[in-house]
């Protein structure tokens, strides 16, 4: 539940992770690698945070504080030493404090956010619902099931996962609380970018 607290282990990234969103991982290091072997065996999830300071690699990096929780759909080792894993998005949350683990392992208490109750996508931001209706249709449509175009949270994250701007860019994203204010910046973009017509 939303403002409760929990321990999570977290997988700093170079990219962010939305709700419902999903990511495909491939998994070398022997911290993750365990960590995925846990995940499985509780049936339990981790986090996925954009790096603010470091890298994927070796030392633990120092992450954004804003995360999102992520759960395993289907994994695979394709070759010795190696994991293939897609995570789904699930809740976000706030990082309190973390602590890295003998292993190198970063973990944190985590306080889940609230998230706005389900809202459909304004009339003045309509405009950009064809665009993302016709990714859909393409051929290796990229977009995860369900879909679900009359949801101004949902369309708000399938955009910024999509559109080709920064990480930082795409972190801010995901840290507004207002989904509208997520559609009218997207809204922006595509306009700016002759993606959109002139609107309203």
């Amino acid at each position: 539940m939303a403002n409760e607290t929990a321990r999570l282990p977290l997988f700093p990234l170079g990219t962010v992770l939305f709700p419902e969103g999903l990511l495909p991982l491939r998994v070398f290091e022997a911290r993750y690698i365990d960590m995925i072997a846990r995940c499985l065996r509780d049936e339990s999830g981790f986090g996925v945070c954009l790096i603010a300071a470091g890298r994927e690699v070796g030392e633990a990096a120092v992450p954004h504080l804003i995360g999102t929780e992520a759960r395993i759909e289907s994994w695979d080792m394709t070759e010795p030493g190696m994991l293939s894993i897609v995570v789904r998005g699930r809740r976000r949350f706030r990082i309190e404090d973390h602590a890295v683990e003998a292993d190198g392992l970063l973990t944190a208490t985590v306080r889940w956010l609230d998230e706005p109750p389900a809202q459909a996508v304004p009339d003045a931001q309509a405009d950009i619902l064809p665009l993302l209706g016709a990714i859909a249709s393409e051929a290796g449509n990229p977009l995860p099931e369900p879909l679900r175009f009359a949801d101004a949270a949902w369309v708000g994250a399938r955009y910024a996962e999509l559109l080709p701007i920064p990480a930082r860019a795409r972190q801010a994203l995901l840290e507004l609380d207002d989904v509208v204010s997520r559609l009218e910046i997207i809204q922006q973009y595509l306009r700016q970018h002759g993606l959109l017509g002139a609107g309203n």
